[in-house]
């Protein structure tokens, strides 16, 4: 699995142009990974760097406290613990815990400055040099009292707050070390002379051939040559039910196959397969800026500036009023510590990592992090109606019965006739007929009249399927007004013709999804509107409308015309969705405030698209709308929770609550400031209990 292992290159300098909050995952070609940002280090590595740090200083911990005075002052061992030199072995114990445990934040405070953007690191490292050298310019003569154990607890705090907020951190950018594994170490290679081999997948080249095993995984991307099975591709497109694959078909890497074993020929290894295009993705959307990021940014920019300002000028206000310069250092410490603008630096990163990767797990693709930011604002989706709103395939649509007889009586009839036709029409009724689970007797003595329809025997009857024209021209008019009705909404209708008797009218059309409708009325209900494109008639566009329930349509659009009316909607200050498949409709993805190419399946790179959708199914608009809304409340929770946090503990810090007896302490203020960068982590944790799918799955 090691090889696979995605490891987190992590910072605490949230200035930084990237997020630096979330983790990165790099999957090279060769399938190892490796750590992203220069001087980036392993984040497990660091995250096992702060625990043991921590861990020394719990250690030292308990002897600084027991030599401090005020300690011992506390617990009345007033004098109980004293020997020759104690003050030296407290100093002693001290530095080791500034010196190791304060050591990240040392360090920190060096990159920061010489960035020239001081943040969190230069507050915590000036708190703790002011509280240490302080002390031990007091151990050495100077007047005062020292605060060794406030120094070493403030430290202990600080070390355990980074160290469980690296641990959620990463689990954010956790989701896309779940992609990284669902691809497995080795697959089973078929030789040329038919043996096969257990070989590593990095061996494996493009047309080889590889089995695939019951309940195994796909190893990489390739086409079914033998065998067909079903597969779960859950992981890829978060649909839960298989999909049935035969040869010629493609199997996705990380797809778990069902019951039957397989035979596939490689398409694509390495960053070439879908998984490490999703993987690289998703890295790239966690890593565009966010909007809110910036604002977080600045703030906490300000937030440095504002503590560090307030620290010297409580410090300098306290020594004016006449208090000890131990009690005056005291308070700046505090201010520094409880002003880590940390929490500000997490609330948006973090949200980002988890939306980025829960909607990748649920085949929603992210690519631009701005436009899907911008989605909750919306008021207008524009759909392309073929394939989109449509399965894009000739079905029927209808069927009008003109004498006593019974529907699947009569299309397993026309299914007959039709079995042996190529034709559009023919594929539609015998598709239906099929999908009623109908069975049929064989039609014999099959011709086509040109132009015109079919004729056949089935069970010894005469059957005719041909259009309503050819049968007005040979004197056998339909007058039955439901026939009209299905012309005027632009369906193709042909008449079966049953022993010389017309017997029943089938209308075909583009079939509706039945996902459309839903999709629309719940996006009513978010109160954005629904437009549909379509290059077809008028009148098929205002029936595909009025069984959907859309309000605006634009029908007889050409493709080359699509931009112009998004361009068109946009003049009206509509913010514009367009839905299309990413191939003719590529120029209006391109206008609309947000592009999002639907049913693109395995192609991950729909250049003109800001979010790919893996399914075709409409539902997903409305998924990314309600995640976009969701996650935008989630970091303005995290902003709110961070800033006010700041508000209320700086002037606590400071000292406004001196008179009362109630001081803030630099170890309490530690302790604060850990806890609120935890809640924010936490919190954007929830966002993964978000819920926006179809109702069955959820």
């Amino acid at each position: 699995m090691n090889q696979h292992g995605a490891h987190h290159a992590h910072h605490h300098h949230q200035h930084e142009p990237s997020a630096g909050a979330s983790g990165s995952v790099v999957v090279q070609a060769s399938g190892s990974s490796h750590a992203e940002h220069a001087g980036g280090h392993d984040h497990g590595a660091m995250i096992a760097d702060f625990r043991r740090r921590f861990w020394v200083t719990m250690v030292l911990m308990p002897p600084v406290l027991l030599l401090s005075p005020m300690i011992q002052h506390w617990l009345g061992l007033a004098g109980a613990i004293s020997f020759p030199g104690d003050d030296l072995l407290l100093f002693a114990l001290s530095t080791i815990v500034y010196v190791y445990g304060g050591w990240p934040f040392l360090i920190g405070l060096v990159s920061e400055l010489r960035k020239k953007q001081p943040g969190m690191m230069t507050l915590i490292a000036l708190a703790i040099s002011a509280a240490y050298f302080f002390s031990a310019a007091v151990t050495f003569g100077f007047p005062g009292e020292t605060f060794y154990w406030e120094l070493v607890t403030l430290i202990g705090i600080m070390l355990l707050g980074h160290w469980i907020e690296m641990r959620s951190v990463m689990g954010a950018s956790r989701a896309l070390e779940e992609l990284v594994r669902l691809l497995p170490d080795s697959a089973t290679r078929i030789d040329a002379d038919g043996s096969t081999h257990e070989v590593p997948i990095v061996a494996l080249a493009r047309g080889d051939r590889v089995l695939v095993r019951p309940g195994a995984k796909v190893p990489v991307d390739g086409t079914i040559i033998d065998g067909s099975s079903g597969f779960n591709e859950a992981m890829l497109t978060g649909e839960s039910k298989p999909v049935s694959k035969g040869v010629g078909e493609a199997a996705i890497g990380g797809a778990i196959n069902g019951a039957g074993a397989v035979t596939i020929e490689v398409t694509a290894t390495g960053d070439k397969t879908y998984l490490a295009q999703v993987i690289d993705l998703v890295r790239k959307a966690q890593a565009t800026r966010s909007r809110t990021q910036d604002l977080a940014n600045r703030a906490a920019a300000w937030l440095t500036y504002i503590a560090l300002i307030v620290g010297f000028g409580t410090l300098i206000v306290w020594l004016l009023l006449g208090q000890s310069t131990s009690f005056a250092i005291e308070r700046m410490v505090t201010v520094m510590v409880v002003a880590c603008p940390h929490a500000l630096g997490l609330a948006v990163p973090l949200v980002v990592a988890v939306s980025t990767s829960l909607s990748a797990g649920n085949g929603l693709l992210i690519r631009d992090r701005a436009a899907f930011e911008r989605a909750r604002n919306l008021n207008a989706v524009v759909f392309d109606k073929t394939g989109t709103l449509t399965e894009g395939r000739f079905g029927v649509s209808d069927i009008v019965l003109l004498g006593d007889g019974e529907e699947n009586a009569e299309l397993a009839f026309a299914a007959a006739a039709e079995s042996q036709s190529e034709h559009p029409i023919a594929h539609g009724i015998v598709a239906e007929a099929k999908d009623r689970g109908l069975s049929w007797p064989k039609a014999s003595e099959v011709r086509n009249i040109t132009g015109e329809g079919i004729v056949a025997n089935v069970d010894g009857e005469d059957i005719r399927i041909v259009s309503p024209g050819h049968l007005a021209r040979t004197g056998d008019e339909i007058s039955d007004p439901r026939l009209r009705q299905l012309e005027s909404q632009g369906k193709t209708v042909v008449v079966l013709v049953r022993g010389g008797v017309p017997r029943a009218l089938f209308a075909l059309a583009d079939i509706v999804r039945p996902e459309s409708k839903r999709a629309i009325a719940e996006l009513k209900a978010l109160g954005v509107e629904s437009i549909m494109l379509t290059g077809d008639a008028h009148g098929v566009a205002q029936a595909v409308s009025e069984e959907l329930g859309i309000s605006e349509y634009f029908a007889e659009v050409l493709p080359n015309e699509k931009s112009e009316k998004i361009e068109e909607l946009q003049s009206r200050g509509l913010a514009v969705a367009m839905v299309g498949d990413g191939v003719n409709d590529a120029p209006a993805l391109v206008v609309a405030d947000l592009g999002i190419a639907i049913g693109a399946g395995t192609d991950v790179a729909v250049e003109s698209a800001d979010i790919v959708l893996v399914r075709s199914d409409p539902s997903d608009v409305v998924a990314i709308l309600g995640l976009s809304r969701a996650t935008y409340r989630k970091m303005v929770q995290n902003l709110l929770w961070a800033t006010g946090y700041n508000t209320v503990a700086i002037p606590m810090a400071a000292g406004i609550t001196f008179g009362t007896g109630l001081l803030m302490t630099p170890a309490v203020a530690a302790a604060l400031m850990s806890v609120s960068t935890v809640i924010v982590a936490f919190n954007a944790q929830l966002l993964r209990f978000y819920r926006g799918r179809r109702p069955a799955e959820a």
